[in-house]
């Protein structure tokens, strides 16, 4: 697989999958429901970030690592693990889930996590075999941060 480089990175993940990851929707349930969207301010999030005194959140799943589907059974153990870690790490995580509008991919189980530093959230991506995560600092505007 050849590498691409664009003005933000080089990678190595195909440019119709960035663009799909670009194009998803990434729903934030709990007692603050909302729908995240690369690049665009959500207000919402900013309250969540308040209320929490935190400066930044990541939004991360541990479903089909590398975006290779494995089965039901595989990826809710790998999603079932990333909470137990997420718990004991001791942050505050909601469920979520990204979801293309209008593609066939299915919508991928996720959590927002509060609190966590783009540099955690990054190695934790990276060891989940994430090709990218959704990371956003203290103005709310979530960010697709490649991974590979």
């Amino acid at each position: 697989m050849s590498c691409e480089q664009d003005l933000m990175s080089t990678t190595c993940i195909p440019p119709d999958l960035v663009l799909a990851y670009r194009q998803t929707d990434f729903h934030v349930y709990g007692d603050q429901p909302t729908v995240l969207r690369v690049d665009l301010v959500n207000d919402v999030l900013l309250a969540i970030h308040r209320s929490h005194g935190a400066s930044g959140s990541a939004f991360i799943t541990a479903f089909n690592p590398y975006s290779r589907a494995l089965s039901e059974q595989e990826n809710v153990q790998r999603q079932a693990a990333l909470a137990q870690e997420l718990q004991e790490r001791g942050v505050h995580f909601v469920e979520g889930c990204g979801q293309h509008a209008s593609n066939q991919w299915p919508g991928e189980p996720s959590y927002l996590v509060i609190g966590l530093s783009l540099e955690d959230a990054q190695a934790l991506g990276q060891r989940l075999e994430q090709n990218a995560i959704l990371w956003s600092g203290a103005d709310a505007v979530p960010k697709l941060v490649l991974l590979r």
